[in-house]
């Protein structure tokens, strides 16, 4: 699905902030920006629009010569990370123009993609919350195994999907729907409200929304008609409520 807008950034922490309420807002700071767009697609070339952006300086050396020419063709840059979004506006970009962390604003929502932390090789008490076995009566020392999969003669066989111990996190991960609750330009800083996935310095992709975000309705008056509840007695919960 095409996005409105997009930019990759790196996750600097958590903290928190005081909103206009004076209510405490836990956010995840992000550095958001500049991105270059390397490359354009477009519909008569590639079969749809989309943009290629280019984030976080390197050294050359650590760049081949494929990647380096493909670079040259829109700045002289070296840019470590190449990332495409399909854009549903993406012939209003050329080819250098560098997109920095305005491009979202206050109070609009996105949806955060990055690599989670690695876990290593996980039990299923960690990796998929199961329950430990008895503690006595002949437990053993099995406590945090699997136990049984309980495969009989039909199907004989264990089933695909079902939970075990392997390795956990190290997985691209999106987390939808995510508030912007300050935009900094000048330092190309992002808060946003809540967790984001990843660990510090890790490099995640901020797009907008694709979840439909559905306003509050104003809370209806209580009735005054009196074949009504909430019209007899405004204090009972069905007229609280409203």
């Amino acid at each position: 699905m095409a996005n409105k807008k997009a930019i990759i950034g790196k996750k600097v922490g958590m903290t928190q902030i005081f909103n206009a309420e004076g209510k405490v807002v836990p956010v995840t700071v992000i550095e958001a920006g500049p991105c270059t767009v390397v490359q354009k697609k477009t519909e008569e070339k590639d079969g749809y629009e989309a943009v290629q952006l280019g984030y976080q300086s390197t050294k050359e050396k650590h760049l081949t010569k494929a990647q380096k020419g493909h670079l040259l063709k829109a700045t002289d840059e070296n840019l470590k990370v190449l990332k495409e979004v399909q854009f549903t506006d993406a012939d209003k970009l050329d080819v250098g123009d560098v997109l920095k962390a305005d491009v979202f604003a206050e109070g609009e929502h996105i949806d955060a993609t990055a690599i989670s932390k690695g876990k290593g090789y996980a039990g299923v008490i960690k990796r998929h919350g199961a329950h430990r076995t008895p503690m006595t009566h002949g437990g053993g020392p099995v406590h945090r195994h699997a136990g049984s999969m309980g495969s009989t003669s039909t199907p004989s066989r264990i089933r695909k999907g079902k939970i075990g111990a392997g390795q956990m996190g190290s997985e691209q991960v999106t987390i939808r729907n995510l508030e912007i609750v300050k935009v900094d330009p000048e330092v190309n800083l992002i808060a946003v409200r809540g967790a984001v996935p990843g660990p510090k310095g890790g490099i995640v992709v901020l797009k907008a929304t694709t979840k439909v975000v559905k306003a509050k309705q104003a809370a209806t008056a209580i009735s005054l008609n009196p074949q009504k509840a909430s019209g007899r007695n405004p204090q009972k919960a069905s007229a609280r409520n409203r």
